[in-house]
């Protein structure tokens, strides 16, 4: 039987994808998403970079434990 998704959990998908989204559009056409939609509040933007990569060890986690 699937495990129940907390809030938790989806927020951290969301954030996952954000960073993935991000990283091939920077990637692809050098584009970086987050700078230019925050770019005017560097402390923002550096924030999201960390709950981006707080998410992914919380995935990595996640599915460790399964």
């Amino acid at each position: 039987m699937a495990k129940k998704r907390t809030t938790l959990d989806w927020v951290v998908l969301v954030l996952v994808l954000v960073g993935a989204i991000n990283w091939g559009l920077v990637g692809a056409l050098n584009w970086n998403v987050v700078t230019a939609l925050f770019g005017g509040w560097p402390w923002l933007t550096s924030l999201l970079y960390v709950l981006v990569g707080l998410s992914g060890l919380y995935m990595a986690w996640q599915v460790s434990q399964k």
